[in-house]
């Protein structure tokens, strides 16, 4: 059974091309309170244009992860504005956040995240069913996609039977199934040896050019932040930009 839809003004309502992807004005992040407050994000402030590829850097605790759950409307913000495609995210219920992410954002996480029980294929087709496509449709495209990542002769296997680096193409065939705005990737290659890590990235940044995908990308990895066209570096709870 779906879920009631919600009152207009809790969903996304723009439907032509947001002039940004992303805006960022005065977000900040505590948790806890009184002499136990700490403070993970200050004062963040973020413009990210179409097709852009930006690296989130930082130690380990640096925030990375919680700044990239507030941008995809996981997470919230303390004080702040977010908007992602031009919506406010403060603006929208939980129902209305997750329309706007089948619809426009894509995620690769480092755990793969794949719905054990589901072949390569099925696992790359579901969110295109949740958004009510085709079967046909939906299959054909996930085919496809994983036809072009090497996977054309796993497609019926579970996760149990791929290697590592086959699930994150699994995991990438998935994000771009939808052919989102902007993909969240939060250390990508984590999980994976260095060799299999640099063909996983390859194919990540030859999808983003195809699809012209904004990507957003947490890693400690400084040989993958370089390929990105913006690096920013979380320290102490403020975002900087390398030069």
């Amino acid at each position: 059974m779906f879920a009631k839809t919600s009152p207009a003004s809790a969903m996304p309502t723009k439907t032509g091309p947001a002039e940004n992807i992303l805006e960022v004005h005065h977000l900040s992040k505590h948790v806890g309170q009184g002499e136990n407050r700490l403070s993970i994000l200050t004062g963040v402030e973020l413009i990210v244009k179409p097709a852009q590829t930006i690296a989130l850097i930082g130690e380990s605790g640096s925030g990375k992860s919680t700044l990239l759950g507030i941008l995809a409307g996981l997470d919230d913000g303390s004080e702040g504005e977010v908007s992602l495609m031009g919506e406010s995210l403060s603006k929208l219920d939980e129902e209305g956040r997750a329309a706007l992410r089948a619809r426009d954002v894509g995620f690769v996480f480092q755990s793969f995240m794949l719905v054990p029980t589901l072949n390569a294929l099925e696992n790359v087709q579901l969110p295109a069913l949740l958004r009510g496509e085709s079967d046909s449709h939906s299959r054909g495209q996930a085919e496809q996609l994983l036809q072009q990542l090497g996977l054309g002769e796993r497609l019926h296997h579970l996760p149990a039977q791929l290697s590592g680096g086959e699930q994150q193409r699994v995991a990438l065939a998935r994000a771009f199934s939808g052919r989102p705005k902007v993909l969240f990737a939060d250390e990508p290659t984590g999980n994976l040896d260095r060799k299999t890590g640099e063909r996983i990235v390859d194919l990540l940044f030859s999808l983003n050019r195809d699809y012209a995908t904004t990507l957003i990308l947490v890693t400690h990895d400084e040989q993958l932040a370089a390929r990105c066209e913006r690096r920013l570096r979380l320290i102490d709870g403020k975002l900087r930009e390398d030069a």
